[in-house]
């Protein structure tokens, strides 16, 4: 997601629920990281408001309180249907996750078939690079590598992100991609764009050549209609749930 989702539009949830179409699950595991942001709990309360009313099983792992999570990550990491990651700091992201191995974990996930989403960079470190932030001013930055292009995020939220990326995708810092608006989210399979949709009108997303072309691409509003039929869970479920958040 080029950006959007509950962290940034937590009352319009057609991005989020959009993701629970691509799962096939009567109640599927969902995984919230929140590294790149300094694991906030505001971000995990957010998730926990999206996703836990809707039949999933839903936790969060905190890198910087892992003390308070004794499973082991590889076993966290694998039992997961989808794994969301919150926006922040690309760079830094990276760097902690590649501290506690978890980058290595990603990637056998995505061998795994695991759902992996994100928004900002969360979504541009599954690629082979994208525009990051993290040092104040936009600058190119290494993913991954997941997915062999390049991508450039809050196209129209953060404008100057866009003539770095075109520039280090032109002289070869970057491989060429895709740049995406607030609320437009890309889907790939196999590494191939499968398809785009957006949770709010006029939010669009372009493909962008390696001589930094840019192409705009078709992008499918989303509306409540083509949320899934949410599965609403008993209210003494929910609560037990709620209680053994609390107590953790």
């Amino acid at each position: 997601m080029g950006g959007g989702g509950f962290t940034m539009e937590p009352s319009n949830p057609a991005l989020d629920h959009f993701l629970l179409t691509l799962l096939h699950k009567r109640e599927p595991r969902l995984l919230f990281l929140p590294t790149a942001s300094g694991d906030p709990r505001e971000q995990s309360h957010r998730f926990h408001a999206a996703y836990d009313n809707t039949g999933c099983t839903t936790v969060e792992l905190s890198l910087f309180r892992l003390a308070d999570q004794p499973i082991p990550l590889h076993e966290l990491i694998l039992q997961q249907d989808l794994i969301y990651v919150g926006g922040g700091s690309m760079r830094n992201l990276l760097a902690i996750w590649r501290e506690h191995g978890l980058d290595e974990l990603l990637a056998e996930a995505y061998r795994r078939g695991i759902v992996l989403a994100g928004l900002s960079a969360g979504a541009m470190c599954w690629f082979a690079g994208g525009v990051t932030k993290s040092g104040g001013t936009p600058a190119p930055a290494k993913g991954l590598g997941l997915l062999p292009d390049s991508l450039s995020v809050h196209r129209d939220g953060e404008p100057d992100r866009m003539p770095v990326y075109l520039a280090a995708v032109r002289d070869g810092r970057l491989p060429g991609g895709w740049a995406a608006d607030d609320g437009v989210g890309l889907l790939f399979e196999d590494e191939v764009l499968t398809s785009a949709v957006s949770s709010r009108a006029g939010a669009g997303a372009s493909r962008v050549e390696s001589d930094g072309t840019e192409t705009p691409i078709d992008v499918i509003p989303l509306t409540r209609a083509a949320s899934p039929a949410l599965r609403a869970i008993p209210s003494d479920i929910a609560e037990f749930r709620a209680l053994r958040r609390a107590r953790g």
